[in-house]
């Protein structure tokens, strides 16, 4: 079954200094916060008037999501576990792909670099990104590699909401051969060239390894890597993004309800890592970020905090971010927008996106209604 991308109504923005320049809303920071983090949404929404001038280049592994639903019909004979009447599969970009994808709806022009199988998965992914009117002469196809697929089995009746029941997971058996990881890298410095920022998406497949970020020479460079992240040091990152969790794994410590722990290893990676801003996402308890001078922000979530879906919602986050900073904004005004497109994108079914135009409306409604 091929991926259909999307129709996305699209809705042009002035570029010129928006009207609602100065209306700062109410803090969007919670009580233990620290700064100043009020939101202009004025200054919001020229920065998003200029995503469609951006070029960004991601870099990463190339995942394919599978969705298949399922209605409950009965538990079978064989053994204790539900038969389901198949209803439908669908199919969505993830990974490294998801967060093209997020880039392309937001208007932004996308260089991707990577690699896919030759394969099923593999066909699917470029199809879609090609039906976005996205390049992918960046993406390798290899017969000496495998698509990641992650398949999701969702079970429901015909009124209930479906439910993930089972999700079975086809990856590589190695890493990327040496002779990929060169043409990776070869393709990485070009297109990287061109670019505005960087997009590092490592999911831990190996297309995008700590040695490939350094010869990159990028003008700035995002991170979101998940199983790896110290190893990116002297690495060249401008910025990070990851979840608490991955914040906790590298350096064995838990935060829970610590904020001075939170604290403490936000700036701690930050200092390893050299960077710029750390960005740290976590969940319904918000985001905080960490900058070189500044106390910690954290940005109280956008939206509602009983989510539909977060599959994905790390890639739409460092799209975001990283599209916000190469227009110009500074690394609070990106997490803010970041943060307002983590809160609509959780509230949509599947692996999804956020449009420039949704973005927009969710800025101006909190415009009014604080007004």
């Amino acid at each position: 079954m091929n991926l259909k991308p999307k129709k996305q109504k699209m809705t042009k923005s002035p570029a010129a200094a928006h009207p609602l320049h100065g209306a700062a809303l109410r803090p969007q920071v919670d009580s233990q916060s620290h700064g100043d983090a009020s939101v202009d949404i004025g200054r919001l929404l020229d920065l998003v008037s200029a995503f469609s001038r951006q070029v960004i280049c991601v870099v990463g592994d190339f995942v394919l999501d599978e969705f298949v639903s399922g209605e409950i019909s009965r538990v079978s004979r064989e053994a204790p576990v539900l038969i389901l009447r198949h209803r439908r599969t669908e199919s969505y970009p993830g990974g490294a792909a998801n967060a093209v994808n997020n880039l392309a709806d937001l208007g932004a022009r996308v260089l991707p670099v990577g690699v896919v199988g030759e394969d099923a998965g593999g066909l699917k992914l470029l199809e879609y990104l090609r039906a976005k009117g996205v390049n992918v002469g960046g993406i390798l196809r290899s017969a000496a590699w495998v698509t990641t697929t992650k398949t999701r089995y969702l079970a429901g009746w015909t009124h209930t909401t479906e439910q993930q029941v089972l999700r079975v997971d086809r990856e590589p058996a190695g890493e990327v051969p040496a002779k990929l990881q060169a043409q990776i890298a070869r393709k990485a410095r070009l297109a990287a060239r061109g670019a505005a920022a960087v997009l590092i998406s490592d999911y831990g497949l190996g297309a995008a390894s700590p040695s490939l970020v350094r010869g990159l020479h990028a003008k700035r460079v995002t991170l979101d890597s998940r199983y790896r992240l110290l190893e990116f040091r002297n690495a060249g990152i401008t910025a990070a993004t990851p979840n608490e969790s991955e914040i906790e794994a590298a350096y064995h410590s838990q935060v829970g309800n610590d904020l001075g722990k939170l604290d403490d290893l936000g700036q701690r990676a930050r200092r390893d890592l050299s960077l710029g801003a750390l960005l740290v996402t976590r969940g319904k308890d918000g985001m905080a970020i960490f900058e070189p001078n500044q106390p910690t922000r954290r940005l109280s979530i956008h939206g509602s905090d009983a989510p539909v879906d977060v599959t994905g919602a790390g890639d739409t986050v460092i799209a975001v971010f990283t599209l916000a900073l190469a227009a110009g904004a500074t690394y609070l005004e990106a997490a803010q927008l970041a943060n307002y497109a983590g809160g609509i994108v959780v509230m949509k079914r599947r692996t999804a996106t956020v449009t420039r135009s949704e973005l927009e409306a969710a800025l101006r409604r909190d415009a009014t209604a604080e007004h």
